[in-house]
């Protein structure tokens, strides 16, 4: 900083590398016009930029993606935002680790390794806990499964209901409806343990209800699906 100044010209936490301590924000800051990403390590012995990359979508509903190459590989699930301080305003988007107040007992920090894992490690009396591993199982790949399909706990995909397979393989098989879509259809297939759809183009409203919110779809011939954003106190 400038002497005898509070302005900062640099600072280390506005540029991280591939781990984000406490303390230190992840995601769009329009104060200062920064976007804040984890990269990884060229190797376990080479600190130079690697070819995977940890960045906060800045959307309504803000995820976690982890790129290869410049591809989505990976999208965070609910488990990761149980995780995590998340900040989503018109000034800033942002995910954060919460700061212990004796950081003596443990502290806690986050990790994207030069393999493309993202972990969450706690540092205790001396001993290492991983309390969230990411990549966990063939479900987190982004979009592994298609449109109007799903990935599920056996780690197979499978059509949604209302929807079945078309295609001749495998390789080409996808999920296509049953029949048209009507607009003057008045009821919802619930699916349960899924992730939060991607909410690039979707609309948020974090204030209404589940019941009020099936009306407002159902007013609408352009919404076809809702998702449940929070599960307290009945669900919004």
């Amino acid at each position: 900083r400038y002497n005898n100044s509070k302005f900062f010209i640099w600072q280390s936490f506005d540029y991280p590398t591939d781990t984000l301590l406490p303390g230190m924000k992840l995601g769009w800051d329009g104060t200062k016009n920064l976007n804040r990403n984890l990269t990884s390590w060229t190797s376990l012995s080479d600190p130079s930029s690697g070819s995977y990359l940890f960045a906060i979508e800045h959307w309504n509903v803000s995820h976690g993606l982890l790129y290869s190459n410049g591809q989505v590989e990976f999208r965070t699930g609910p488990n990761y935002r149980q995780l995590v301080t998340i900040i989503e305003t018109k000034e800033e988007t942002s995910h954060s680790l919460n700061v212990t107040t004796n950081v003596m007992s443990s502290i806690s920090l986050l990790q994207l390794t030069y393999v493309g894992s993202l972990q969450l490690m706690e540092f205790t009396g001396g001993y290492i806990n991983t309390l969230y591993y990411f990549p966990n199982d063939t479900c987190d790949f982004y979009n592994t499964c298609g449109d109007n399909s799903y990935c599920n706990t056996s780690n197979t995909c499978a059509c949604i209901v209302g929807f079945h397979a078309w295609g001749l393989t495998n390789s080409n098989m996808r999920c296509v409806r049953k029949s048209n879509l009507s607009c003057h259809e008045k009821e919802f297939k619930k699916i349960s343990n899924m992730k939060l759809p991607d909410t690039e183009y979707t609309i948020v409203e974090t204030k209404v209800g589940l019941e009020e919110c099936k009306k407002r779809c159902l007013m609408n011939c352009n919404c076809t699906a809702l998702a449940n954003m929070d599960m307290r106190n009945g669900g919004s």
